[in-house]
């Protein structure tokens, strides 16, 4: 039961961080990285998401709760809607983020914004904080921490996948189709936390 809940749980995290945007994020760049500049930023940026998520999940719900006086709901909410406008956009435009400046160096990056918001976005937040309030820290942390290794894969791989994938002629259709996933779960988001506040206050 716990290594189903494991399994489901990740692969819930891996949609959220969506290793597919991260992909077309990294070859977008002209001229492109070299592999020794794709590794640091890949590793930098694996780095300082797991950090920031691994955070959250140990006191993320401290500090809404007792500091910012935030239910869990509302955060819930918010963060589908967010999440809903990113994976709109990729359907309706065939992009999950604006094409890179030239002038931007690896090193300018790595934390900004692909640690965050690309990889630890709101809805990646807000679901660490949910799970580690239902599911335990220990659980949640195991959860991030392997589907974050696995969005690191895909980047490290990132100029090999994106070839492949070009030579099929399926980059738009496969950032179309993850942008719908990610709106559904977005939209799920939203009624989880509506539900919740109507039970709440009924």
């Amino acid at each position: 039961m716990l290594l189903e809940q494991t399994i489901e749980n990740t692969i819930y995290f891996l949609a959220l961080i969506n290793p597919v945007s991260k992909v077309f994020f990294l070859t977008s760049k002209k001229p492109a990285y070299s592999r020794k500049e794709l590794f640091t930023l890949s590793i930098k940026a694996t780095i300082a998401s797991l950090l920031i998520l691994l955070i959250l999940t140990s006191i993320g719900d401290f500090l809404l709760t007792r500091i910012f006086h935030v239910e869990m709901y509302s955060l819930s909410a918010a963060g589908g809607i967010i999440l809903f406008i990113i994976g709109l956009t990729a359907v309706k435009e065939g992009n999950f983020f604006e094409e890179q400046k030239e002038a931007k160096r690896a090193s300018d990056i790595s934390v900004v914004p692909l640690a965050a918001p690309l990889i630890a976005g709101p809805g990646t937040m807000t679901a660490a904080i949910t799970f580690a309030s239902i599911h335990g820290i220990a659980i949640t942390d195991i959860c991030i921490t392997i589907a974050i290794l696995i969005n690191l894969f895909f980047m490290l791989l990132s100029h090999p996948i994106n070839r492949f994938l070009e030579k099929l002629n399926a980059t738009g259709p496969i950032i179309k189709i993850t942008g719908l996933i990610v709106t559904a779960v977005a939209m799920q988001m939203i009624f989880n936390g509506c539900a919740s506040w109507v039970r709440q206050i009924v």
